[in-house]
């Protein structure tokens, strides 16, 4: 294989392909809640971004349209003409960035806890400076508590330890590159090109990636449709799982009537 992507493949061979990507910060584990269900009626694949998990670390910065060119070749490598996609927050930009520059490799799409755009910049390079200069535990606790409820984080104080844990075991070169993408992305013209049938996911609680976030792209995406998650903030899929798994599956189920290319 030529990806330099670490991949994490759970479900039947045969079965229609769906790919997750995670969030800034988060490797392929981030997706454990939904995995079962959906590898019960999809090929579920997780990929770590570049920079991220188990993934390579090439020199950065990155650029979201790196990132995006690494899946292409990661589904090339895999032999799959196409795809189901849902991303959250990072993942969600890349799977904009895939919709629209190659609209033929994604069927239907999923974006959570995202935007087109994720400004001002200078917060961005001001991260990724620390991030390098101090490593990932200098940011630590200002970002997990944007990940999850106050509420969550005192009921499961475990969960959220887990996630900081994935957080500082990121490499902070790949981490500080991703912000870098971030810091330079405006996906906003691109919105329009995406035919995939799309549901934009919001957590209610989300400061990260306000809900107004998400309108914008419903706003920009023909057809697309919105639903907020309760009591959630950034890691929604995690915070609120069985609420996310149920709207993976519905927006996700096969009807080869009205999409032809399932």
């Amino acid at each position: 294989m030529t990806s330099l992507l670490h991949l994490a493949v759970d479900g039947p061979h045969d079965a229609p392909p769906l790919l997750l990507g995670s969030s800034l910060g988060t490797a392929a584990a981030m997706w454990e809640p939904q995995v079962p269900a959906l590898a019960a009626r999809f090929r579920v694949i997780r990929y770590d971004h570049l920079g991220h998990g188990r993934s390579a670390v090439p020199s950065g910065p990155y650029t979201i349209d790196q990132l995006g060119r690494e899946l292409l070749r990661t589904l090339d490598d895999l032999d799959v003409p196409s795809v189901h996609y849902a991303g959250l927050s990072l993942g969600g930009m890349v799977g904009m960035w895939l919709a629209a520059h190659a609209p033929d490799r994604v069927r239907r799409m999923v974006l959570l806890c995202t935007s087109a755009s994720l400004g001002p910049p200078g917060q961005w390079h001001h991260r990724a400076a620390t991030v390098r200069a101090s490593g990932l535990p200098a940011i630590a606790d200002a970002v997990v508590a944007r990940w999850f409820t106050p509420a969550f984080a005192t009921a499961r104080p475990d969960v959220v330890a887990a996630h900081r844990a994935m957080l500082t075991a990121t490499p902070p070169d790949g981490y500080a590159a991703c912000c870098e993408a971030i810091a330079a992305m405006d996906l906003r013209p691109d919105l329009g090109r995406i035919t995939a049938p799309t549901l934009v996911v919001a957590g209610a609680d989300d400061p990260a990636t306000p809900v107004e976030h998400a309108r914008e792209i419903v706003g920009g995406i023909p057809r697309a449709r919105l639903a907020v998650v309760g009591a959630a903030a950034h890691l929604a899929n995690v915070e609120q799982p069985e609420q996310v798994r149920r709207l993976l599956l519905q927006h996700l189920h096969e009807d080869p009537v009205t999409d032809e290319r399932q």
